[in-house]
């Protein structure tokens, strides 16, 4: 298996070189040259595996026995996906199962990704990431230095699974004072020599653009080993792909049932990974796209129209992880949607990069027959939402969940269970939900008092030199 850039001027390359380098030379990011696909026999086949088992039947069909042989790479998922690691906030459920389903009612349920260290769904790829970072740079005799960007789960899941790590640095970007009070003390908190906070004056888009502007400086990019864990980089997709087909199995009986996912969305990394789950041969119908107000993928997928806003016109909403313009994994889709022509994607973000749009309308019946649907959320709704759903289930969400919900509830159809992604504990979320039911949500002891931990940041204006300059610094 070999992967190739969304914008096809760069060479073919294996997992584990794609691991190590986020993006591509060409500026685009990676897909498979193919994608695997999983009949009726294969999915019978599998049904019933445990998470561990099914993480390894899916990445083995996208990594060559070549680049990480059978044995080594089941050792990593078997390290990665164990009890101890995911049973840290579902005392109530049997944590070998590692992403449970809850049953609001018939044929509607949360998939829980909450269980990891972080509290957030990000910690199911990115601790998978952790392991196999570790061990392709032992592997290769190498080091790197992650740049990345996040809007308040993608830092505390990196910083959590990469602290530590032999050859590994983090230098992790966040909008200043932009990220809950919990998000920014678990980064912030984090003392570790590998471990730097860079908290940028502006919002998570202006994070992103730097990233990219670093990984897009070859020379840098290369004296400097700068690597990614951003959902740029392919081995997050791949492993957020694996929690699909295990939802999809826990609420069907036979292969030939349909299942719609609703998907809170900012990045669109989360959504993708299930729009890659289907291409492979899961049987999804919809897709459900669900936006705050920042509301760009919802636009896209109503008028086939994507116009990122641009900092200035970025919401700071009570849903923060999602106040996002620029959908960095949307030019994945846009890849597929264009029957993979590079040239055709290439142009179009040109235009992106810049600060334009683009308009493919005339592929709006391609775009459903993907099974992609949207709807937005707002601040008064995912507080409704919020209040609804712990009055009638007894099940406490966070913002981004109560947006996903909201949106699932309008596109749900009788007969079709509707799994709603959930993106991560309440409690990281505290103010809010304080607003929405005049209560502390409940939090692992461990980390009560998180926000009183002394915080190691550096503050920074949002430039590319700067973030140049302080990675220089801290490597020479």
């Amino acid at each position: 298996m070999k992967y190739l850039s969304t914008r096809g001027h760069s060479p073919a390359l294996s997992f584990s070189d794609v691991l190590l380098g986020g993006l591509a030379p060409d500026g685009g990011l990676y897909l498979p040259e193919k994608y695997p696909q999983f009949d009726d026999a294969d999915l019978t086949a599998i049904r019933e595996m445990n998470y561990r088992d099914l993480a390894f039947a899916i990445l083995s069909r996208l990594i060559a026995d070549s680049d990480i042989p059978a044995d080594d790479l089941r050792g990593i998922i078997n390290k990665t996906y164990t009890a101890e690691v995911y049973g840290f906030t579902r005392k109530d459920q049997n944590a070998e199962d590692i992403t449970p389903t809850v049953k609001l009612e018939d044929d509607l349920y949360l998939l829980s990704l909450s269980n990891g260290p972080t509290l957030a769904f990000k910690d199911m790829a990115m601790q998978l990431l952790g392991n196999l970072f570790e061990y392709v740079l032992d592997k290769k005799g190498e080091t790197t230095n992650i740049l990345g960007a996040t809007s308040g789960d993608t830092g505390p899941a990196a910083e959590y699974a990469m602290r530590g790590k032999k050859g590994v640095s983090v230098f992790m970007l966040s909008p200043h004072e932009k990220m809950s009070r919990f998000q920014t003390a678990q980064m912030f908190s984090l003392q570790d020599d590998n471990i730097h906070n860079i908290a940028v004056k502006g919002v998570f888009d202006d994070c992103q653009d730097m990233v990219k502007a670093v990984s897009n400086d070859a020379a840098f990019k290369a004296k400097y080993k700068i690597g990614a864990v951003n959902s740029i980089n392919w081995g997050r997709i791949v492993a957020q792909v694996i929690y699909y087909f295990k939802g999809y199995f826990a609420v069907t009986e036979s292969n030939e049932q349909k299942v719609d996912f609703t998907v809170p969305s900012g990045n669109f990394g989360n959504v993708c990974a299930g729009h890659i789950a289907r291409m492979m041969g899961l049987p999804i119908d919809k897709l459900v796209v669900a936006t705050n107000e920042n509301d760009v993928l919802d636009e896209f997928f109503k008028t086939g129209i994507y116009r990122p806003r641009g900092s200035a016109n970025t919401f700071h909403t009570s849903s923060p992880s999602m106040d996002i313009s620029k959908a960095s994994n949307f030019e994945r889709f846009i890849y597929d949607l264009l029957d993979q022509n590079g040239d055709k994607v290439r142009d179009l973000w040109s235009g992106v990069d810049q600060g334009g749009a683009f308009n493919v309308k005339t592929l709006m019946t391609k775009v459903r027959g993907f099974g992609l649907v949207s709807g937005s959320s707002n601040h008064e709704a995912r507080m409704q939402t919020i209040r609804a759903t712990n009055a009638k289930y007894g099940v406490i969400i966070d913002t981004h969940t109560a947006d996903g919900l909201k949106v699932a509830l309008e596109h749900r159809e009788k007969g079709t269970p509707m799994v709603v992604l959930e993106t991560a504990l309440a409690a990281k979320f505290e103010d809010a939900l304080v607003e929405a039911l005049g209560d502390v949500p409940p939090r692992p002891e461990s980390l009560n008092g998180i926000e009183d931990f002394p915080q190691k940041f550096t503050v920074m204006e949002a430039s590319a030199q700067n973030i140049k300059g302080f990675i220089a610094k801290a490597i020479d």
